[in-house]
């Protein structure tokens, strides 16, 4: 049964003014029978008698207090009776940063929807933004990933327009750029991620926060990792282990370790996962935050599962996933299903698997909002195109104000110095159309990669095989090749978005393809994978999804029409350290007798996967010998009749 995909847009906040009223009338009834400490009262009268403006004035003295919404309630009363919009819009900031932890979104917009206002009126720049970018936190982590962006767009472009900002102001442009980041993070849009937490590096080293540089380096790593860069994304988690260390934080050593320990797991180390998450589990039950617990108890459920240990692999992973169902963690639960789908398959209990692959469907489906993705990709296109103009506009206004001053200068360092700004500028534009040009034809190569891997028909007819099984109660085996066919189009997805993978990884991908098209030659083909010893099959890099078109070939124009035994078969070997060469041999009727039998059909087409992947292998070896070789060999008896053909494919060696 295919599940419905949702169509409602992200949530949407209105609020009604007496609503809004009653929520504080509430929050701000008389403080009685509860005590302040004297010291800290002090301290908040003698703010609210000085009336600094900014953060970090205010901040500093009541600091250790500032997530207590007792004492930020007595800041505000004493605040709105000496008409102190700074002090306000600090406490209810504040305020609704503690309801947001608790998950209490419409009271924690409804309070800094109020400290915005109030920044506003008091003109307040660093309140206004710190209050935008609060916002968007709250929003980001209901998923109305549209108004998040928007609050956090409008908070950065407040800020850089700054000229000399603040402390204050700094960070919170570090806020803005890692909430754009984690927006772009939950787009896919990870290079688009990396470039605003890079970006937030630099200012946090300017600001010696080790804290910002463990929250860079760890949202980095996370966004290496969804490229599959697990070596740059173990580097990235480690460097932010380190930090975490240093200013001693609890929470943030569990998040890297589970992090570090995630990478092992896909790197095929779950011996060394398990080290590191089991202490991990323990730690994060003891903070108590379970928005941590849940993916550290999927994560040993994974890893136990890898080395045999089954009983206690289903137990934490329930436990993970009715966690994050509890708490609303839709990616966690999903992962969690997934991975409790290949548990039951791995010990044989089809039904179940079947059952959870389906549940982690729908929480897919939750996570990915169609319409919803497809709006702000929208917005982040023309939010970066908007961007560059007001740069060359910024560009320009700065290059008349430096006109205006060289003019009282000589005229030959005013003629010099625009023939220089000229000569730098055209080179610029002829370095960036360039750019532009080679950025452009390898989205285009992928996206035809994409396409010829994601062939409609395969797709249409492997459904059609499955359906079959389902039709003939075929239960088993229905199940057994619908997991085999998400995990392939799964691969080809991931693999499409790297321009190099393992070779164990492509390997696997190519062994799903060819189980799947089995089916429709009733199990006919014998297909074996024969890798050298001496080739380390998890080092060794290759272009992603090379081999699968060549497969192709052999299947429908070499074996589709022979009778008898049908043989393919894929052999990897070193014969020169600087190459790796690759030969996929098939006993089909061979390429003038595929061609005779391709002219006689009524519907011909042209196949442009081979080229593709010629394109593709051009552009891969560009980068390290700047050679690669495809030949395509006859193979024939002692009598010269064909018996197959051998495509011989020499790549640079990784």
């Amino acid at each position: 049964m295919r599940l419905p995909t949702p169509t409602s847009n992200p949530p949407q906040y209105s609020f009604n003014p007496t609503l809004i009223l009653a929520i504080f009338l509430f929050g701000l009834l008389p403080l009685k029978g509860q005590q302040l400490l004297p010291s800290v009262k002090r301290s908040m009268d003698s703010i609210v008698a000085a009336q600094p403006q900014t953060y970090s004035e205010i901040d500093r003295p009541v600091k250790k207090f500032r997530r207590d919404t007792l004492y930020m309630k007595y800041l505000l009363e004493a605040s709105e009776k000496a008409d102190y919009l700074a002090g306000q819009s600090y406490a209810l900031n504040q305020m609704g940063t503690k309801y947001r932890n608790i998950s209490r979104y419409t009271t924690a917009v409804a309070l800094h929807e109020r400290a915005l206002e109030l920044a506003k009126n008091a003109r307040n720049v660093e309140f206004e933004i710190l209050s935008l970018n609060m916002l968007g936190v709250v929003y980001r982590r209901n998923d109305a990933v549209k108004t998040a962006l928007d609050h956090n767009q409008e908070a950065l472009t407040l800020a850089e327009q700054i000229e000399n900002p603040s402390e204050g102001i700094k960070r919170s442009i570090n806020v803005s750029l890692n909430s754009i980041g984690n927006i772009y993070m939950s787009l896919e849009q990870y290079q688009l991620a990396i470039e605003q937490f890079r970006r937030s590096l630099v200012l946090e080293s300017e600001l010696g926060n080790r804290l910002g540089l463990a929250i860079n380096h760890q949202n980095i790593g996370e966004a290496m990792e969804a490229q599959g860069r697990l070596d740059d994304a173990l580097e990235n988690y480690r460097t932010s282990l380190a930090y975490n260390e240093e200013i001693d934080s609890d929470m943030g050593r569990v998040i890297c370790k589970n992090s570090i320990a995630q990478i092992y797991i896909k790197k095929g180390m779950p011996h060394q996962a398990l080290e590191i998450l089991v202490p991990a589990l323990a730690d994060s039950k003891a903070l108590g935050d379970k928005f941590i617990t849940a993916p550290v108890y999927i994560n040993l459920g994974k890893a136990q599962m890898d080395v045999g240990q089954f009983k206690q692999a289903e137990k934490n992973l329930s436990e993970g996933i009715s966690m994050a169902k509890r708490f609303k963690l839709p990616r966690v639960t999903s992962d969690g299903l997934s991975a409790m789908a290949e548990l039951m398959e791995d010990t044989g209990r089809n039904k179940e698997a079947l059952s959870y692959f389906k549940e982690g469907i729908r929480f897919d489906e939750e996570v990915t909002n169609e319409r919803n993705l497809r709006y702000v990709n929208d917005m982040i296109m023309r939010y970066e195109s908007d961007k560059k103009t007001n740069q060359i506009q910024v560009l320009a206004q700065e290059n008349e104000i430096v006109k205006l001053k060289l003019r009282k200068n000589r005229i030959t360092l005013i003629i010099g110095s625009m023939a220089l700004a000229l000569l730098l500028g055209i080179l610029f534009i002829l370095y960036r159309q360039w750019q532009l040009k080679k950025e452009k034809e390898l989205l285009t190569l992928e996206q035809r990669l994409l396409r010829s891997q994601m062939n409609p028909h395969f797709l249409f007819n492997s459904l059609n095989s499955i359906k079959l099984y389902i039709i003939n109660n075929e239960q088993k085996n229905a199940v057994h090749y619908l997991n085999k066919f998400s995990k392939l189009v799964r691969k080809i997805l991931d693999a499409s978005s790297v321009r190099e993978i393992p070779l164990v990884e492509e390997l696997e991908t190519v062994e799903l393809y060819m189980n799947i098209e089995n089916i429709r030659f009733s199990n006919e083909i014998d297909f074996k994978i024969h890798v050298a010893d001496g080739i380390d099959k998890h080092q060794v890099k290759v272009p992603s999804l090379i081999l699968q078109p060549f497969l192709e070939n052999a299947l429908w124009h070499g074996l589709s029409s022979k009778e008898g035994e049908k043989n393919i078969s894929v052999d990897v070997t070193q014969e020169n350290p600087e190459f790796l060469t690759i030969r996929i041999t098939d006993n089909g009727v061979g390429r003038e007798a595929a061609e005779r039998i391709k002219q006689n059909k009524l519907l011909k087409k042209k196949s442009m996967g081979i080229d593709i992947t010629k394109e593709r292998l051009a552009n891969f070896s560009r980068h390290y010998q700047n050679t690669f070789a495809v030949d395509i060999i006859d193979l024939v008896d002692s009598t010269q009749l064909p018996i197959g053909t051998q495509v011989v494919l020499t790549l640079p060696a990784v």
